[in-house]
């Protein structure tokens, strides 16, 4: 008689994991169109043009970790988008409503786009994972860098300001001291697909 092995949760999740999309530095990434909280649509050609770097940040208004990052986005984007960044939000969770993500942007000063990923196509076609999670694309639609802000969600206790350096790198027009790191923070919570 034929043993049932029963596998634990976590290897389903891996296993879907495995079959999303990976992008990686150098590849053209795909190019989307999504509604801001207002129903205004916007295109990712479109943004590409009217920058020097896209910075798309997967982020959360419930995800303890993204929310711990909420200063450090508003930073980053007084930081660098003098210099031709445009930084996007984008919110891939099945349970946040556009109502709920205009109410988080107001409430913790968001200067930039937050767009809704219905039905989580983009983190999919980007192979994102967790919030935040960071990827920048030159005008050419390149992946340049992608994974985390920075080492600690306590801002006291980082050490590594990973994506500063890479900005800082690329609109100098060097390479990024480190092109990728490993992003951390609350899965995303997806919406299966068919």
């Amino acid at each position: 008689m034929r043993k049932l092995v029963i596998l634990p949760l976590f290897f389903s999740v891996a296993a879907l994991a495995g079959e999303m999309k990976s992008l990686r530095i150098g590849d053209e990434v795909p190019v989307f169109a999504l509604k801001n909280h207002d129903g205004k649509e916007y295109s990712l050609n479109t943004i590409l043009k009217e920058s020097k770097l896209a910075a798309l940040m997967f982020i959360s208004t419930q995800c303890p970790v993204s929310n711990a990052y909420n200063e450090r986005m508003v930073k980053l984007h007084e930081t660098f988008s003098s210099a031709g960044v445009r930084f996007v939000g984008i919110n891939s969770n099945k349970a946040e409503s556009p109502d709920e993500i205009t109410s988080h942007c107001k409430e913790h000063g968001f200067k930039f786009l937050v767009l809704k990923d219905d039905a989580n196509k983009v983190a999919d076609a980007y192979g994102a994972q967790v919030t935040p999670e960071i990827y920048v694309i030159n005008q050419k639609g390149k992946l340049l860098y992608h994974g985390r802000i920075d080492d600690n969600r306590s801002v006291s206790k980082v050490e590594s300001r990973d994506l500063t350096s890479a900005l800082e790198a690329l609109l100098a027009g060097k390479e990024p001291p480190r092109s990728e790191t490993k992003a951390f923070g609350c899965t995303i919570k997806r919406v299966i697909q068919d």
